[in-house]
């Protein structure tokens, strides 16, 4: 398993390191931190990891509603309004 720091995730997705952080800190994007626990966190994402964040973050098309459709009028029917 290969494991990513945060400054390769920013570099590939080209976004700044605050916002990989913003996303492991609310528990979007899964990291580990293999820092001591007496200093400041260094997180590694693994590819696996990103790739599941990425596919969860993938657009979708929007569906479009069905159109209605008139219904025809018959000869012989008269409507009264």
């Amino acid at each position: 398993m290969t494991y990513l720091t945060v400054q390769t995730v920013a570099d590939q997705l080209t976004v700044k390191q605050q916002a990989i952080l913003d996303w492991i800190r609310t528990g979007q994007l899964v990291a580990v931190n293999v820092g001591r626990g007496t200093e400041r966190p260094r997180w590694r994402i693994a590819s696996t990891d990103l790739d599941a964040f990425l596919a969860g973050r993938r657009a979708t098309p929007a569906v479009k509603p069905d159109r209605r459709r008139r219904a025809k009028l018959q000869a012989d029917v008269i409507k009264f309004f």
